[in-house]
């Protein structure tokens, strides 16, 4: 550059590509949930792991579920509602490691990628890309007009989250707020036309983004030195491993009244105590859940870093919709 400065952005691709890492990798931290074999299904499968659709999934069909008290749910549209979130996700993902083939391939945690490693190749990396966010674009045009005009803005959301780690340390919210269009999706894909109370659907997405927010950065936590090391931001590179616990905690707490607040808002009608009484236990069930992960997580200790992270949130998400759907089943029919 004429005047000799160089930008943030330019510094943190300088180092990127150029300074060798010697990390050790924190007790624990593991890149896991991977499948086994060597099949290109599998290889695809661990390219975008794909076990991690367990988080976000269950919530677009309780955006469903609660928008079938308002429309009718067909066969059809929860198969589009599938498709639609799984295609969005796997183009997410995939463009995720197509960007950070060059962070990859210099971490240890995760130098053994699919694109690092060589077992899949960037053109097929960006094959799937286009693909799936071709999916992604029928499913919602299959869905009505309100899905087919607001599927591009939810596609460059979840595809600008792979630049953030560059320019800011909230990534995981970014992220956070990727995950909340599930359940909003759902509700938009049955009823075509925001929720009544308007704020239902803002609170319930505020709740998601809170709740995924905070898993990440523990996620996080395992690569907090090569971040800092190498230019890149997140809260535990930014403001270490046990503040970045604090604020993860927060903001579990922030989505468990999220949540509460749903449950207020009787997101199922004039429901029957009964029916109140079992979307209540699921909300005291992510509490306790959320807990117990805190728990696992320890600054100096990864070791149930998976327990903490996949395994507990995983339950959190298939319980929450485990609940809402028996609550739902019991309602009484209308006439």
């Amino acid at each position: 550059m004429p005047s000799g400065r160089v930008s943030g952005w330019a510094r943190g691709r300088e180092l990127l590509v150029s300074t060798p890492s010697n990390i050790v990798p924190p007790k624990g931290a593991r890149d896991g949930q991977l499948m086994r074999g060597q099949s290109l299904l599998v290889r695809l499968a661990n390219f975008v792991k794909l076990p991690h659709t367990v988080f976000a999934m269950p919530f677009s069909l309780v955006g469903v579920i609660f928008a079938s008290v308002v429309a009718p749910v067909t066969p059809a549209i929860v198969g589009w509602v599938l498709l639609a979130f799984t295609s969005a996700r796997f183009a997410a993902m995939a463009f995720n490691r197509l960007v950070d083939r060059d962070v990859d391939a210099l971490n240890p945690r995760t130098a053994m990628r699919e694109l690092p490693a060589g077992t899949l190749t960037v053109g097929q990396a960006k094959l799937s890309i286009v693909v799936s966010s071709t999916l992604f674009i029928f499913a919602s045009f299959m869905l009505n007009p309100l899905c087919l005009a607001l599927s591009p803005v939810a596609l460059l959301w979840v595809l600008g989250y792979s630049y953030t780690k560059r320019f800011t340390r909230w990534s995981h919210l970014w992220l956070g707020l990727g995950l909340s269009m599930a359940p909003v999706g759902g509700y938009l894909a049955v009823t075509g036309a925001w929720s009544e109370p308007v704020w239902l659907l803002l609170v319930l997405a505020a709740a998601v983004v809170c709740w995924s927010g905070g898993f990440d950065m523990i996620y996080a936590l395992q690569d907090a030195e090569f971040d800092t090391r190498h230019g890149l931001h997140s809260v535990p590179s930014t403001f270490g491993v046990h503040r970045a616990v604090g604020i993860a905690r927060l903001l579990h707490v922030l989505a468990v009244g999220g949540f509460a607040a749903v449950v207020a808002a009787q997101p199922l009608g004039n429901a029957t105590p009964l029916v109140q009484g079992i979307l209540w236990a699921a909300v005291a069930g992510i509490a306790l859940m959320l807990l117990w992960e805190h728990r696992l997580v320890k600054a100096d200790d990864l070791s149930r870093i998976d327990a903490a992270f996949f395994t507990m949130n995983g339950l959190i998400s298939l319980g929450f919709l485990a609940f809402v759907l028996t609550a739902r089943l019991l309602l009484p029919e209308t006439p």
